[in-house]
């Protein structure tokens, strides 16, 4: 799938994106929680980069919990940067936050920033050296030892594993109250539009784009997560 065609199904799916996830919320706290812990040790007036920002739900959690740090909230939809930006004037932390609508490749040059979060982005990228090089722009915007939380979808899909995942994660969903139709759509996406790839590639791809061997720290389904830091040796 073609980024305009990404980003044009979550323009049409802004306005209720977090209503229609709502009740998958457990997956996301759990994650966001092991975050705290993994980003504790960075400065107090750290900076962070939020890549595919979205909505603005882990800006927003991490906003709360570290009320010095400044943030930069990337993300190509402008209907979620909507949703995001409003999320970030209610909670009282909009100031802190510079709203970039578009791609990392026009972001305007700004410090290295301590850290960034990736989630549930890079799996929209086919293209297995096109997604090395989606991580290599995000390494040109870390500081050197910069660290960088990654989550995507993952698995072998010739695997048995896989069909066991894949059936719990549909049984989600459906409890989640999304339709049959979007169920089958979801489906078919995964199977053609999304890079579900084994969690040992995707750290590698993680690795290729200047950093240091991911470690993965979270695992819900077929979600998993990595930690890792911007290498040494990583240029721009």
């Amino acid at each position: 799938m073609h980024q305009d065609e990404v980003k044009a199904i979550f323009d049409q799916q802004a306005a209720g994106y977090d209503t229609q996830w709502a009740k998958t919320a457990p997956i996301k706290d759990c994650l966001y929680f092991l975050l705290e812990s993994l980003f504790a040790e960075l400065p107090a007036d750290a900076r962070v980069l939020c890549v595919g920002v979205g909505t603005g739900v882990e800006l927003a959690h991490l906003a709360q919990k570290n009320p010095t740090w400044r943030f930069t909230a990337v993300e190509p939809s402008g209907p979620m940067l909507d949703v995001c930006r409003q999320r970030a004037e209610k909670a009282g932390f909009a100031s802190r936050c510079y709203f970039h609508e578009g791609y990392l490749d026009s972001l305007p040059a700004t410090e290295p920033h301590d850290a960034g979060t990736c989630f549930l982005v890079s799996q929209f990228i086919l293209d297995q050296q096109a997604r090395s090089e989606f991580f290599r722009e995000i390494s040109g915007k870390l500081k050197s030892g910069g660290i960088l939380a990654v989550s995507d979808l993952a698995s072998d899909v010739e695997s048995s594993e896989y069909e066991v995942l894949l059936r719990a994660w549909v049984n989600m969903m459906a409890a989640a109250d999304i339709s049959p139709e979007g169920i089958e759509r979801i489906r078919k996406a995964y199977a053609n539009d999304v890079g579900v790839l084994p969690p040992s590639r995707v750290a590698s791809i993680i690795e290729s784009g200047g950093f240091e061997p991911p470690v993965q720290f979270f695992q819900a389904g077929l979600i998993h997560a990595w930690l890792s830091k911007r290498a040494q040796s990583s240029t721009t």
